[in-house]
């Protein structure tokens, strides 16, 4: 787990139980609605991140990360990986990505993605793929600044409607 991406600005490490408490300061609404699927709570953030960490140590098909920019490298939100998923095909990998709102408009989500294109990459990922409500303009702002290009809409099983966007990685 002493996997660190960085570019200078962004590091991205995998996430952890020291990083729980940043986490739920950092949720609001947004990322309720987008990301998580419901408000967070400590009992469930810390399940989730020990799960995050069980995936990471037994070379599990989640890769999670955190997201630290600024000086003291805080924790400014999460992206992860998802090497297998209902609906991708061999050799996609999914991206997700949220940040909490006092990192939101600084470029700082799309450096991430960039960083983690480079690690599926290497990992073996042919193309990534991230998956948009459409009612979300800033996350679709997201993966066109990574090079993702929109070729599809599809319908999940609850009825929800994705945007997909792809990139190569090679």
């Amino acid at each position: 787990m002493n996997t660190e991406l960085t570019d200078g600005i962004v590091a991205l490490t995998p996430l952890t139980l020291e990083d729980v408490d940043a986490h739920l300061a950092g949720e609001d609404d947004l990322l309720v609605r987008w990301l998580n699927g419901g408000p967070g709570t400590r009992e469930g953030t810390e399940a989730y991140f020990r799960h995050c960490m069980e995936q990471w140590a037994i070379g599990g098909p989640l890769r999670a990360f955190g997201v630290r920019a600024g000086a003291d490298a805080a924790l400014a939100g999460t992206i992860d990986l998802r090497f297998e998923m209902p609906g991708l095909t061999e050799g996609q990998v999914n991206i997700a990505y949220g940040l909490y709102p006092a990192w939101r408009g600084q470029g700082l989500a799309t450096r991430a993605v960039r960083l983690i294109c480079h690690y599926a990459a290497c990992e073996g990922a042919i193309q990534g793929v991230i998956q948009v409500d459409p009612d979300n303009p800033g996350s679709e702002a997201v993966a066109r600044r990574g090079g993702f290009i929109y070729i599809k809409q599809v319908q999940s099983t609850d009825g929800n409607r994705f945007s997909w966007y792809v990139r190569d990685l090679a």
